[in-house]
This record gives structure tokens, sequence and C-alpha cells, in this order.
């Protein structure tokens, strides 16, 4: 019997969920899809500027976990750039974070972020 998949926190789902090139060259057939979680750690590394096992711990997950995804979702980005692919965010295995619209205080984002709301 397979270990079940533990859901991985969520502080917020995307704004955008369909990135592509400008030209209509693009097939929808020709997508790359990235998952809520691999977004996540796009955030939360690239964006909230956070290590590793900081994002681990936000998303509560182990840090080889996060590592994954994070290699997996540079890969499709990766993809989507240099192949002129549609990029699209959706699916996953994933629990949204109790306030996901105030990320100030976020419990999981709270703890990273020093008194001016900025990532440590």
């Amino acid at each position: 019997m397979s270990r079940p998949r533990k859901q991985k926190k969520i502080c917020s789902l995307p704004t955008v969920s369909a990135f592509g090139p400008s030209e209509q060259t693009a097939s929808a057939a020709d997508a790359v899809l990235m998952s809520i979680e691999e977004y996540e750690t796009i955030r939360l590394i690239d964006h909230e500027d956070l290590n590793q096992e900081q994002c681990a711990d936000i998303m509560g997950v182990a840090r080889s976990t996060v590592q994954r995804l994070y290699t997996d979702a540079r890969k499709k980005l990766a993809d989507s750039l240099v192949g002129g692919k549609v990029l699209k965010i959706i699916g996953g295995d994933y629990a949204l974070c109790e306030k996901p619209h105030d990320m100030s205080i976020c419990a999981g984002c709270q703890r990273h972020r020093n008194r001016r709301g900025r990532p440590r």
C-alpha cells in the first residue's frame, strides 16, 4: 500500500493562470502545465527571496520535496520561454492558508517576515 500524498500549504492562488507568446503561433496542445505547488515554490524562492528550507517550512513539506518542485517548475518555465509555448498553472494537491487574501497575517508567511512586512 502506497503512502498517501501530503497536501502542500499554499498562501495564495496565482492572479493569472496562463501565460504565453503574444503571437498566435502557439497552440493549446503544446501548452506546458505547471501545478499550483510548483508555482508557489517559484513565488516563495524567487519572488519572496526565501531559501528552500524556509519555503519547505511554510509549505509544510520536506526540503527535498521543495527542491524537486522547484527544479520541475524551472524546467517548465524554460520550456515555455525557449519553446514559445503557453504556460498554464493548474491543479495539484494543496491546501490554501486560512486567510489567503491577506498575506500579512498568513500564519506560514508571517514567521518569515520582519516587522516591515518584508522577507528576512
